[in-house]
């Protein structure tokens, strides 16, 4: 458990867990999403420091984040966007460098996908974003539901 005190964004967090993560890639998965996606499959080795699961984008983030190319980047432009779904193995050196504090995922991926060190996989099944009450209230009616 890495306390965090004043809350430090994921990146920020992230870097203060790093002596309880160790040097070893990590899987990050958000505590605020719902999925049957299999995460056992984020341990195998990759060449990348990064490696994104991506999801068709919901109806609350019709945008998207990135693209994902036929050979399998991520990239920061391009079309079809995807949404991040909040699940990924990272680098613990993607994070080393930053100061203690508040910090970003979204500018180290961007600076990641710079150097074209970011992998990445759609994941076309269910994936929930369930970070409002009213989000998980949907979740939670469509799974009682026969």
């Amino acid at each position: 458990y890495s306390h965090e005190g004043t809350p430090l964004e994921t990146a920020g967090g992230i870097r203060r867990a790093l002596p309880l993560l160790g040097d070893a890639p990590f899987v990050l998965v958000n505590g605020d999403i719902w999925t049957d996606f299999d995460l056992s499959s984020l341990v195998t080795e990759r060449p990348d420091p990064v490696h994104l699961v991506l999801v068709d984008n919901p109806d609350h983030h019709p945008g998207g984040d990135f693209h994902l190319t036929e050979r399998g980047r991520v990239r920061d432009n391009g079309e079809h966007r995807l949404t991040y779904a909040g699940m990924g193995r990272f680098d613990p050196a993607l994070f080393r460098d930053l100061p203690d504090g508040e910090a970003k995922l979204a500018p180290l991926l961007r600076a990641a996908m710079g150097d074209d060190a970011v992998s990445g996989e759609h994941h076309p099944g269910q994936w929930w974003d369930i970070g409002t009450p009213e989000r998980l209230e949907e979740l939670d009616r469509l799974l009682k539901s026969p």
